[in-house]
């Protein structure tokens, strides 16, 4: 089979050293499946081709080093560009319009380092214009760019979400999964003192550095995004992926984001009959990119650690989704100040338990290549100054125990509901339940949804999350009077179905 050639652009700052630039082409490529021996050229700008770093990682790689002026690459589009390397030599990114110079397609886009940035375009011999690998196609740029999929292509309706089941009715809302009572009034009053500083722009610096004090972590393992969903769109167009898996039933928009930006999805789909537990062996190993969600949505369930970091591996981003992981006590199989684990992208949301989902806010917690390279896909100013305000007063100490005592108020909440459901011969419940929500199973559970909302109650459909189907419901953990008048309705949805004729 005609292999491909592997060119790799690069810029430095003056002085850069040479391990410094030979040690990030290296990781780049080691982290998309590649080595230094596929590697056919350096490209660079003509005013750098004289740099010791670049000429160095050049010789250490044995490969010939090419420049172009600051002309020639200003007439060639980048698709990550910055506005420093514009101003300063007319190009948006020298390492992304470097390799992409002489045609060819992007597969890896700009990563950084302290001093340089380096990106990876794969060339065609002449004659061949495309191949495939193990029947896997070929990443290219059109991967990062949507929409080039019909979503409604992967059957359930990926872009359905609780909050459709409730918007504009007057119903007791079971479907969203947003703690009840909240924002609290002292985060109420903090974002709005936040507003008299509106006309100036967001500075996300103390929130940043609020954040990464939270979690024991430096600020550049910090991203803040406008809510974990822009956090997804992030991933599936700034991240490399040339086979992205997630791992189902789970929240769909990581996989309606994928698919938006042109990507082909693959599924593991956990099984009923296994509780929705997770082996690790379920996934592909050729998979270079996996989201997976703890605990996860809609099943409640708990993956350990361990098992988790069974899926990581040099070459693969791991996603792991911890929007919820603060409803858990003490935050048990928490990954998000792990910084040993290869390629983890941890996500949180803070719209969950502070209710703050009008808001939109929450972070990303990778390692500084990866941060860098989602941050340079993110518009100016993404996150507002009221969400801002908002992030760094949910890192305090006092919000912190609040945090805390609200996971343990929602655990003996969710056994009063599991006690409650346990009375019902008609109904399955997956257990054990880790987050603020349950998911159960009942024959004519669309029948019975209609009914409860008959009774002035709101449930989530379970047919929109691959895996599940029409009997599936999923219910929001809430306080005991709440939860009593749900379960009478309940009972009385179960009754009132009306009888199957037979024959």
């Amino acid at each position: 089979m005609t292999r491909a050639e592997l060119v790799v652009g690069v810029g430095a700052r003056r002085g850069a050293p040479a391990e410094e630039v030979l040690a990030l082409i290296r990781r780049t490529l080691e982290e998309a499946g590649w080595a230094a021996g596929d590697v056919v050229e350096l490209v660079t700008l003509d005013t750098r081709a004289d740099e010791p770093g670049i000429t160095g990682a050049a010789a250490r790689l044995g490969v010939p080093l090419r420049s172009y002026t600051a002309g020639e690459l200003a007439g060639v589009t980048v698709p990550h560009p910055s506005t420093a390397p514009r101003e300063a030599v007319g190009t948006g990114s020298v390492a992304e319009a470097a390799a992409l110079m002489e045609g060819g397609e992007l597969v890896v886009p700009k990563r950084k380092s302290a001093s340089a940035t380096c990106a990876v375009a794969r060339r065609w011999p002449s004659g061949v214009t495309s191949a495939s690998t193990n029947g896997v196609e070929p990443f290219t740029m059109a991967a990062m760019l949507p929409p080039t999929k019909h979503i409604e292509s992967a059957g359930p309706d990926l872009r359905h979400h609780g909050d459709a089941e409730v918007r504009g009715l007057d119903l007791t809302d079971l479907a969203v999964n947003v703690r009840t009572g909240t924002p609290p009034d002292w985060l109420r009053q903090r974002i709005t003192d936040s507003l008299g500083s509106l006309a100036a722009y967001p500075d996300g610096r103390p929130a940043r550095t609020a954040v990464a004090g939270r979690h024991g972590l430096p600020e550049e393992r910090v991203l803040l995004t406008a809510g974990a969903a822009e956090a997804f769109v992030l991933i599936a167009r700034a991240l490399p992926a040339r086979r992205p898996v997630v791992v189902h039933p789970q929240f769909t928009e990581p996989e309606a984001a994928l698919r938006a930006a042109g990507h082909e999805v693959g599924r593991v789909l956990l099984r009923p009959e296994d509780g929705f537990r997770l082996d690790p062996a379920a996934v592909p190993e050729d998979a270079d990119l996996v989201v997976v969600g703890n605990p996860t949505n809609p099943t409640s369930v708990l993956h350990p650690a361990g098992v988790l970091e069974e899926l990581a591996r040099p070459g693969r981003t791991l996603v792991v989704d911890e929007a919820f992981m603060d409803s858990v006590p003490g935050e048990r199989e928490a990954l998000c100040a792990r910084q040993d684990v290869p390629g983890l992208v941890v996500l949180r949301s803070l719209t969950k338990t502070w209710g703050l989902a009008g808001l939109r806010i929450g972070y990303v917690l990778a390692d500084p290549a990866t941060v860098a390279l989602l941050q340079e896909a993110q518009p100016l100013w993404p996150v507002s100054s009221p969400a801002l305000a908002a992030a760094e007063a949910c890192m305090e100490p006092r919000a912190l125990v609040e945090a805390a005592d609200a996971a343990d108020r929602i655990a003996v909440d969710r056994a009063h509901l599991l006690a409650g459901l346990a009375e019902f011969t008609e109904v399955r419940v997956v257990e054990p339940a880790a987050g603020p929500f349950v998911l159960l199973r009942l024959e004519r559970a669309d029948e019975v949804r209609n009914l409860l909302r008959s009774r002035g109650f709101a449930a989530r459909r379970g047919d929109t999350f691959p895996g599940l189907g029409a009997d599936w419901l999923r219910i929001a953990v809430r306080d005991r009077v709440t939860t009593n008048r749900f379960l009478q309705a309940l009972d009385l949805a179960v009754q009132g179905l009306p009888r199957r004729t037979v024959g």
